[in-house]
Order: C-alpha cells, then structure tokens, then sequence
C-alpha cells in the first residue's frame, strides 16, 4: 500500500517532453464544452484573465477536489474578472454531468480527440499511456500564458491561482 500511495502523484503529472512556456501566446483554438456548444478560446481570453485547468477524469477524487476548488472560489475570482474552463478528455455527456453534480459555474471542454491538450502541449498521464490529460493549471492575460503550473494542486488549485492573481497585481498595481 505505501509503494501504491509513493507511485500514485506520479501516474497523473507532467511528463512531457515539450513545454509551454510563461510569456508565450495562449493556444487559439476551438473545442466543444459540456452542451455540445462551440467555445472559442480567444473569445473567452478577451473578457479577461483566464484559467485554463487539465484534469485526467471528471468525477475522480482528485479532478473533482481541483474542479471544486476554482468553484469554491469562483465569486472571488470573477472580481477580477477571471474566466475559467476546465479541460479534460471526458464525453460531452460526462462534462455535462460532472458540472451538473459538482454544480460548476464554468465550462468544462470535452476534448476527446486531445486537441487543446496538443494546443498547450499538455501530455496523457503516465507519459501517455493513459487516454487521459496531466494535471495542468495555466493562466492567460492579454492572450499570453503569464503563469504555469505543470504539476497543478488538487484542493489548492484556487489558491495557487489567487496567489499568482496577487503577485501580479503587486507587480502591476496599474492594471
């Protein structure tokens, strides 16, 4: 059981040979969300900060602790006009029911083809040998990637945000 626990954050973080990197162009792409309907990315970067989060399986412990935590702080968030949409390589019915149970106030994007994850060079867990995405957290301002979590937190995922939220608002108190 104590080998298990040890190998267990592995199977689900970052081993991806390519990397996004902070200050690069934020993917521009299009994927289905959790209705069927279009979202265009570029479209949600425009209203403003947006949190793009990975998660290998909607209603599994740990995607659903991430998921609940950007819920939880999702009226703080939204002060700051932060968009969120959650990513993984669930159906549509699957993000649809994982949003109706966990009642989240954003769009979850079914990428069952793996094209926003190739769009932000997110690799499948256990270096792609599961059909399901790393846990991965990025954050997109004016179109750019300004920050990158390549090993996202679970039940801290929103705080990790609302830190780097912080940080930059200290950096840039004009903005």
């Amino acid at each position: 059981m104590k080998l298990f626990s040890a190998i267990l954050p592995g199977l689900f973080s970052s081993c991806s040979a390519e990397q996004v990197f902070v200050h690069e162009p934020a993917p521009v792409i299009s994927a289905v969300n959790q209705e069927g309907e279009t979202v265009n990315f570029a479209d949600v970067y425009a209203k403003g900060p947006t949190v793009v989060f990975f998660y290998p399986k909607a209603n599994t412990p740990g995607c659903t602790a991430q998921a609940c935590s950007l819920r939880d702080a999702f009226a703080d968030l939204t002060k700051d006009k932060v968009q969120v949409l959650g990513v993984s390589m669930d159906t549509v019915a699957a993000q649809k029911k994982f949003k109706t149970q966990r009642q989240l106030p954003y769009d979850l994007i079914a990428d069952t083809e793996g094209k926003v994850m190739e769009a932000f060079k997110v690799g499948k867990a256990m270096g792609g040998l599961l059909p399901m995405a790393q846990r991965q957290c990025f954050l997109i301002m004016e179109g750019h990637i300004v920050w990158h979590d390549d090993s996202a937190s679970t039940a801290r995922q929103a705080e990790d945000v609302k830190k780097v939220l912080a940080a930059l608002k200290e950096k840039n108190p004009n903005e």
